[in-house]
């Protein structure tokens, strides 16, 4: 029997994910792919591939601003934060997963 692998996330997805995860604080790019691993129970798993660009989008976006530190292994990092604007378009974007997650499932239950 063939194991089953994880589904890709839907296009737009990832950028609610990370809004999320620095909805609980600030956090480098390592941690925040750790962080939305964690909250979904090991059952997503953010690629560095996708991870990075995402954040670059976002933070051209002015959804969340950067700065550089040192993470917990004594390495320099960009940090990550959520910027008030991000505030709003998390809050915006969980409203709109709630809407189509609840009209696809009514789609799904049919008979």
């Amino acid at each position: 029997m063939k194991a089953k692998t994880q589904p890709g996330l839907p296009q737009g997805t990832l950028d609610l994910l990370v809004l999320k995860a620095l909805s609980l604080g600030a956090m480098h790019g390592f941690g925040i792919g750790q962080r939305i691993q964690q909250l979904a129970a090991n059952m997503l798993l953010v690629e560095e591939g996708s991870l990075y660009p995402a954040l670059y989008r976002i933070e051209q976006k002015g959804w969340i601003s950067a700065e550089w530190g040192i993470s917990e292994n004594n390495r320099k990092a960009r940090f990550y934060t959520l910027t008030k604007t991000g505030k709003k378009q998390l809050a915006a974007e969980e409203s709109d997963w709630q809407y189509l997650s609840t009209a696809v499932a009514k789609v799904l239950a049919a008979n």
